[in-house]
């Protein structure tokens, strides 16, 4: 069982860059009057609230964690949003969000500072009739326990806690969930364990395989922000789990692994889902989740920026309103009529479009296409070569990546999911760490890119030059370890290869294999003249995710070698669009 292979290390106590006004251990009822302002710098509050501190919650196995609650002055009945998550439920006036906020170019005074980092403010929420509750969760400041890491632990016993919350008298027994991030993620989990009283979900952005996305992208040991997530968010009394040993002692899928996927299955209620092209992170996941869940009213909006900034946006939090009011007030408001899917198109160049309806992702209108890589001419054609070639580049060369471009002689859309299916083989080595990426040039052949974020001044810059992918915008990335390169045949489809992760398959000398790399979803609009380059790299093209986190170093040495044309005709296949 997975539960048998965790790993724990000591907890350590709440820096002071973590700590908010209101984290302090303070149990009681007050009433903040319309107009407070938790400190100067944030929102005031448009309506009186009702804010209960530091509630004590009991779980199935004794476990006590802490609550904070806010919800309207009154007597009437109210649904309540969870946001859950191991950020404590006092950091929202902390120097490290208020720091975020400043990073990406967002305001102080777009939030009152009670809410929780990522997650949703009860300034709103309590003026339009919603409850709110922020848990310090298993672990976490003051709540009792040892701290788990994405894990169906979490849906367990965020499940007690709506069961708890739909007991209260002031609660309607209606109750959801929303948040970005870990919010995200924890919404999956318990949606899984199908608590009764959930009502509906807003998953905004989060992984949905903690082997796939975070730690073994591809199946490589990528963890720097896997670090940064567990050593600077599960600060606590007791144990978190050593998700970074985990993955040192069990580099293949095992049951540890399977039990931080959770099941999609079980997954029924209502969820307005949102995601994007561009998070490194939670992009893959988003979108496997949003495919698998098991839920008959689901809906999709795929934006075109980063989910901080898209979640405070008030039209954003207005849409959002309208489906919590629809299934956790049972308002016939017309939210039925929303498209099951809307989506962007990223054109680079100042000329993005969103809010695309669409009855599914791919729209129905888009064909999956071959682009043959052609190695003497370096272009991508749509027939296969008839002559084989190889194209070899030497790793810690420059260059040590091979390119591959197509011209557009017309405008081009491409909504989908992107793959490449390459015939490799490694000369001095046993293996291959193969990274690809798929770029826009203009007509002149300059690489286009895009910040995701409001701030886009000198520093920002510096920090996404070499890294933070999650704010600026350079392609659809792929990343593949070959000898894991077995694919999971009941997983798989064919827009979008899943590899099994459990068998190691090394290269022999003069082995040529056929692997299949899945790429990031893309909504990509190329203008007549622009061109595409698909890149083929043995280092990461993107570099870490987040500033500050540790860049991954490949296990490469020697020559890759790509073959094309003949019996080994290399492709990108790309999603392309009627038009």
């Amino acid at each position: 069982m997975g539960i048998d292979q965790q790993m724990f290390a000591p907890s350590q106590p709440l820096p002071a860059d973590r700590i908010g006004i209101l984290t302090a251990f303070d149990p009681g009822a007050r009433t903040l009057r319309a107009g407070y302002r938790v400190a100067p710098q944030f929102r005031a509050l448009p309506v009186d609230i009702l804010f209960e501190k530091d509630v004590p919650v009991m779980l199935r196995d004794g476990v006590t964690i802490h609550v904070d609650l806010f919800r309207p002055v009154g007597v009437e009945e109210v649904p309540v949003i969870v946001a859950w998550s191991p950020y404590g439920k006092g950091q929202g006036t902390s120097a490290s969000v208020m720091g975020i906020f400043g990073l990406v170019g967002l305001g102080n005074d777009i939030v009152s500072g009670l809410e929780k980092f990522e997650g949703p403010d009860p300034a709103y929420w309590c003026a339009q009739g919603y409850a709110i509750c922020n848990p310090d969760i298993r672990g976490v400041v003051d709540s009792e326990g040892d701290s788990v890491l994405w894990d169906r632990q979490e849906g367990r016993d965020c499940h007690d806690l709506i069961e708890w919350l739909a007991g209260q008298e002031w609660c309607s027994g209606k109750v959801g969930m929303s948040g970005t991030s870990y919010l995200a993620v924890s919404q999956w989990f318990t949606a899984a364990e199908q608590p009764p009283h959930l009502a509906a979900i807003n998953p905004w952005e989060g992984v949905s395989d903690v082997y796939r996305d975070l730690v073994m992208r591809g199946g490589m040991p990528d963890t720097g922000f896997a670090a940064t997530l567990q050593n600077g968010s599960f600060w606590g009394k007791n144990r978190k789990e050593d998700i970074l040993a985990e993955s040192e002692r069990y580099p293949l899928m095992t049951d540890l692994w399977e039990n931080k996927i959770p099941d999609f299955d079980r997954i029924t209620v209502p969820a307005y889902v949102v995601a994007s092209y561009s998070n490194t992170l939670h992009t893959a996941g988003t979108f496997r989740a949003w495919r698998r869940m098991a839920s008959s009213q689901k809906w999709l909006r795929i934006h075109n920026s980063q989910e901080w900034p898209d979640y405070y946006e008030q039209k954003n939090v207005e849409d959002l309103l309208q489906f919590f009011d629809r299934y956790l007030k049972g308002k016939d408001n017309g939210w039925e009529a929303t498209p099951p899917v809307r989506y962007s198109l990223l054109d680079l160049e100042g000329g993005d479009q969103i809010d695309i309806g669409a009855e599914a992702f791919p729209p129905s209108d888009v064909t999956s296409t071959k682009y043959y890589l052609e190695g003497r001419p370096r272009t991508l054609g749509l027939t296969p070569p008839e002559a084989q070639a190889m194209v070899t580049y030497s790793i810690g060369a420059n260059p040590d990546s091979a390119s591959f471009v197509a011209r557009f002689d017309r405008e081009t859309v491409m909504v989908g999911y992107p793959k490449a299916h390459l015939w490799v083989e490694a000369r001095g080595s046993e293996d291959m760490d193969l990274f690809v990426l798929v770029q826009k040039l203009d007509r002149f052949g300059t690489p286009l890119q895009q910040f995701t974020v409001p701030n886009q001044g000198a520093m920002i810059h510096d920090l996404t030059e070499r890294g933070g992918s999650i704010l600026r915008y350079k392609g659809s990335d792929g990343r593949l370890r070959v000898s894991l390169r077995n694919l999971d045949e009941a997983l798989s489809t064919h827009d979008v290869p899943v590899h099994s992760f459990n068998r190691v398959q090394k290269l022999t000398p003069g082995q040529v294999v056929g692997i299949e790399i899945d790429l990031l979803p893309i909504g990509l609009v190329f203008h007549p003249g622009e061109q595409l380059r698909f890149i083929v790299s043995g280092r990461s093209l993107l570099g870490p995710m987040m500033p500050g986190a540790a860049d991954y170093a490949p296990a490469n040495k020697g020559q890759h070698v790509i073959h094309t044309g003949g019996n080994s005709a290399s492709y990108l296949q790309l999603p392309i669009k009627a038009g």
